[in-house]
């Protein structure tokens, strides 16, 4: 895990163009980080390409997702989720544990009366990225732009 944050480190000094800053930290920090381990040192070579392909308008898709948001969302997850781990609370974040208990108390009920359901069953169905597209307010989820 400090690996990781510290690439993101390092991915956040080059996006700002600081790249005298980014190669210091890469020599200190992860230079050390990659000698001891093949997967750490693949990481770190894919990151300092970044620098290679600075000025290109279109640079690979390997690299070019280390800039994407996406990169950040997934770096955050990794450390909200080991986080939770140490705490001993799983890596689950809680909301996605209530909404599957809710939908498979809502089928073990189904079968035994009939009751008030939650507006809609997708819930069953959603991971973690989509509930930060669900609208609490007023119970409609929408997915690229269906609801």
């Amino acid at each position: 895990m400090y690996f990781k944050l510290q690439q993101q480190k390092l991915i956040e000094f080059i996006r700002q163009g600081r790249i005298p800053e980014a190669l210091q930290f890469a020599q200190d920090e992860l230079a050390p980080r990659g000698e001891e381990s093949p997967e750490f040192l693949s990481e770190l070579e894919r990151t300092m390409a970044l620098l290679a392909f600075d000025s290109t308008p279109n640079p690979p898709g390997a690299i070019a997702e280390l800039l994407s948001p996406a990169q950040r969302m997934k770096t955050a997850g990794e450390v909200n989720a080991a986080i939770l781990e140490s705490l001993s609370q799983g890596k689950e974040v809680k909301l996605v544990g209530l909404l599957k208990l809710l939908c498979w108390g809502e089928t073990m009920l189904e079968e035994k009366a009939d009751f008030p359901k939650v507006k809609n069953n997708v819930y069953c169905f959603l991971s973690f990225s989509d509930i930060l597209q669900l609208n609490v307010l007023d119970g409609t989820f929408t997915e690229s732009g269906k609801t």
